[in-house]
């Protein structure tokens, strides 16, 4: 199985579908539904309703590998099913699209401009449940706010730590030092982390394929270098805050990189569509998403 999920992202046409909204970023999500902070009353509940919006995507006629080659999901939705399917199973078996998991507890305070991941308890059990439940990889975050070269390199630094230890157990790791969109100096601050990326990919097991999930970048092409080494799998790109329309325009910018969206994807979906009109949008989005991803590859 993992052989040809390996085919599928490394050749695969499509982008990633990320699903992975966790404790900060799901109320806005389902705000962003039409689904409003008065309508659960705790944690559990928001995470029940998310879920729910997650399963009515995955299920939908629009959502299938055709155009979807992977998508990523937050831990409690890789432990709960769709139709009576672990979610991993559904999405591979139902729809031919390669599961991922969030595997990162959150960001740490910012320091030297970057916000370093939180550290992962119990990661060695985690990946191995994550094995069992047939994930193919993992993605982790940390963000970059301002040009530090320091920050930038301790970022990338923690960044191929944890990929060691996610290849370790067999499983392929997005490594994803995100630049903020909004920051000064993005341009520069993107050639800072190109070279601090390339001097660890050099370091790299060329035989233990890697990710990289990046921020749209400023000069074209920029990370195109990623491809010259053996391991690199594939190149995706987060929407970061842009819309999905200039999202797109970005992507369609920069040869070989494909999206990997979460709020661009879900723009304009809503609970109270009825399903033929929830299919057709949602079925809009991915396509205007596949064309830029596949349209300069």
């Amino acid at each position: 199985m993992k052989i040809e999920m390996l085919e599928k992202i490394k050749n695969g046409k499509g982008f990633i579908a990320a699903l992975d909204q966790s404790g900060g970023s799901t109320p806005k999500a389902l705000l962003n539904y039409g689904v409003g902070e008065d309508e659960y009353k705790n944690e559990e509940e928001m995470f029940d309703l998310v879920h729910k919006m997650r399963t009515r995507i995955v299920k939908s006629k629009a959502f299938t590998g055709d155009k979807i080659v992977g998508a990523i999901l937050f831990e409690k939705t890789m432990n709960s099913e769709v139709d009576g399917m672990l979610t991993a199973d559904y999405l591979w078996e139902k729809k031919n699209v390669v599961p991922f998991l969030k595997i990162d507890k959150g960001l740490a305070d910012e320091k030297d401009g970057v916000r370093l991941m939180k550290e992962i308890p119990n990661i060695d059990a985690r990946l191995e449940d994550a094995v069992k439940k047939n994930i193919f990889g993992t993605k982790m975050r940390s963000v970059i706010n301002k040009l530090s070269k320091e920050g930038i390199e301790e970022i990338v630094s923690q960044q191929f730590d944890f990929a060691k230890t996610i290849a370790s157990h067999g499983l392929v790791p997005i490594i994803e030092p995100e630049i903020t969109i909004t920051m000064d100096n993005k341009a520069e601050a993107e050639e800072v982390l190109l070279e601090s990326l390339l001097r660890h990919l050099k370091e790299w097991d060329q035989e233990k394929p890697v990710m990289f999930k990046l921020t749209l970048p400023e000069k074209k092409n920029l990370y195109l270098p990623l491809y010259d080494f053996k391991a690199t799998v594939r190149v995706v790109a987060l929407s970061g805050g842009y819309s999905r329309e200039e999202s797109n325009r970005r992507l369609a910018e920069n040869d070989r990189v494909s999206a990997s969206f979460s709020r661009a994807l879900t723009e304009g979906l809503n609970v109270k569509m009825t399903e033929e009109e929830f299919d057709r949008h949602l079925g809009e989005s991915i396509d205007s998403i596949y064309n830029a991803s596949v349209s300069s590859n």
